[in-house]
């Protein structure tokens, strides 16, 4: 029977896939390696020296043409890598920063530190480029098999944690020639999403107050205490949020308070993430923070300063792309789990005091419309990359349901068979809808057409960057200093050892609470 071309290249799409579930299969021992590997480096947000290092090391081995250092970001690269002329620039991202105070052993189902106080990996951030390596591999060796024309583009999310990275990346250009983008994170599912989820938009924004300082008990009175300034900047923010909608969300933290109580404060600065659900919304927040600031200044007879640390666009995800993802993840399926990892994850869902309590997942979530009027909640500065490129996110089951999230109990998973079975899993969908979106022309053409008249019909990218803005790349600096020599004793080395576990000789799985360990708080 001869195929008509649409027939026929449903049947090459389909073969190709089969061949990419096999050569990401090929690979596992790879992403096992990548994903313990920065897990091990635990580097903060704008200090992800080790895990750029490394991560642009292997892409190289492989042929990809590295770019350091784009957007103004010590720690930001993209890697290249294009077969003949013409085809699409196909982009694959995922973060790469941990979370403060998060150090936690691997496969240890209580608190237990690498090093205490340290960083870790307590977002699961270690486990999404080990995804698109091995994905972007995989497709690869079949484009060069099959003549398949086009470019693969990898490259990290820097500094996610303070959503500080990918909007400079996209007002310097890194994206101005990607046809799609396929964003990949942690989660305890495979799944897939389009439209406007759940969550929120923000901006980021130090305000630092300058006053003058005087002995606290001498001469009081020639003092002007930026502290002043500050607390007054968070009681009137803390009045007006009953009077905001319900929808925002509004978080700060005095990150310099003054030196010494017996010394007026001359400087003191206030960290806010204002949070909204569009545009408009998150700019009309930021004006009034920057209102009640100045209020704060005049009040206490100082000056104030503002620095925008980093913007986060609502997010909204292509539809066709999704399609096509959610089908492949049927295809996937989730891992398979054994029950010595169920009655692990079961055990650490107790100890966290978690709701749910039944262990991995077992069944694939559904699809689902976006809700008409989408939740509050966190946010993602992959956001800004949804409004200039056709984009989704796909999250992989590498981590245990019901954890608290930004938190020591989010790594524990994290370098263990669960999070190695999750990548794999996760690989093998982002190879396959990079191998739609490089044959099939017809679902390029609906993702850009979903993406012109539907998403950015009515509502254009609202960048909240100035040209003047700079990233803020001395973040986490003296806190990586401190705790990196200590940390460096625990790199993984896999050439001596088959996995980070068993460098640190841990046994998986542990299922019960030994009789001289108890959880702690």
């Amino acid at each position: 029977m001869l195929l008509v071309p649409q027939a026929a290249e449903a049947a090459s799409t389909s073969a190709l896939k089969a061949q990419a579930i096999k050569g990401v299969d090929a690979r596992a021992k790879m992403a096992q390696e990548i994903t313990d590997s920065v897990f091990s480096f635990g580097e903060l947000g704008f200090q992800e020296v080790e895990t750029s290092r490394y991560l642009t090391d292997v892409l190289e081995k492989n042929g990809f043409a590295v770019q350091r250092g784009v957007a103004g970001l010590p720690t930001g690269w993209t890697a290249r890598w294009t077969n003949g002329t013409g085809g699409p620039v196909i982009a694959l991202g995922s973060d790469i920063d941990g979370i403060p105070k998060a150090s936690q052993k691997p496969g240890i189902p209580w608190h237990e530190p690498l090093v205490a106080g340290a960083p870790g990996h307590g977002e699961g951030h270690n486990s999404g480029q080990a995804v698109n390596i091995v994905a972007a591999l995989a497709v690869k060796e079949l484009m060069e098999k099959n003549n398949i024309p086009g470019t693969l583009m990898l490259w990290p999310g820097v500094a996610e944690e303070l959503v500080a990275g990918k909007a400079f990346m996209v007002r310097e250009g890194v994206f101005k020639d990607v046809d799609d983008v396929i964003f990949t994170h942690v989660g305890d599912n495979l799944e897939t999403a389009w439209g406007q989820p759940s969550g929120t938009g923000l901006v980021s924004v130090q305000y630092t107050f300058k006053g003058e300082s005087a002995h606290s008990a001498g001469a009081p009175w020639r003092g002007r205490s930026a502290l002043d300034a500050v607390e007054l900047m968070d009681m009137g923010w803390n009045m007006r949020r009953e009077h905001l909608r319900p929808e925002q969300r509004s978080h700060y933290v005095i990150t310099d308070g003054g030196d010494q109580p017996n010394v007026v404060p001359s400087l003191a600065t206030v960290w806010y993430y204002f949070r909204e659900q569009d545009f408009k919304r998150i700019r009309a927040n930021f004006e009034l923070g920057n209102k009640i600031a100045d209020a704060a200044a005049m009040m206490t007879d100082t000056s104030v300063t503002r620095r925008i640390v980093g913007t986060a666009a609502p997010r909204h995800f292509n539809r066709p792309m999704a399609e096509a993802a959610y089908a492949n993840i049927k295809a996937v399926g989730l891992p398979k789990w054994t029950d010595g990892e169920q009655a692990f994850a079961k055990l650490v869902q107790t100890n966290v005091k978690s709701e749910k309590k039944e262990g991995l997942a077992v069944k694939l979530d559904e699809m689902k419309p976006p809700l008409e009027e989408p939740k509050s909640g966190g946010s993602d500065d992959i956001g800004d990359i949804s409004w200039i490129a056709p984009t989704i996110t796909i999250n992989y089951p590498s981590n245990i349901p019901g954890l608290p999230g930004h938190n020591w109990a989010n790594a524990i998973a994290m370098a263990t068979p669960i999070a190695h079975k999750g990548v794999v899993a996760g690989a093998k969908v982002v190879a396959m809808t990079t191998i739609d979106l490089l044959t099939r022309p017809e679902l390029r053409k609906a993702a850009k057409d979903y993406f012109t008249n539907v998403q950015t019909k009515d509502q254009k990218y609202e960048p909240m960057l100035a040209a003047s803005d700079k990233p803020a790349v001395e973040i986490n600096r003296d806190t990586m200093a401190r705790f990196k020599p200590e940390l460096a004793k625990y790199y993984y080395d896999p050439a001596k050892y088959p996995t980070y576990l068993d460098q640190l000789g841990i046994k998986f799985p542990i299922t019960e609470m030994p009789k001289d360990a108890a959880p702690k708080p």
